[in-house]
């Protein structure tokens, strides 16, 4: 489970590198959340466990709120 939890971390810090540049960077971000989502979705799968799988929702939640953002920024 340890590399579940790592990629995400990496993933959070490319977004933050990335918001932090003056270049345009909407679609980077976009293809970023995607991936931050797929991982999110991995990591439900595979517990077995209801508070981990209700986090899971909430984190999609936001990443749909974050991209909506991108998309008015975009």
């Amino acid at each position: 489970m340890q590399k579940g939890v790592t990629l995400p971390k990496s993933h959070l810090e490319q977004f933050e590198m990335i918001m932090s540049m003056n270049d345009p960077a909407g679609r980077k971000l976009d293809f970023l959340l995607q991936e931050i989502n797929r991982e999110v979705n991995t990591i439900a799968s595979k517990a077995n466990d209801a508070d981990i799988s209700q986090k899971a929702v909430e984190i999609k939640s936001e990443l749909e709120k974050i991209r909506e953002q991108i998309q008015n920024i975009e």
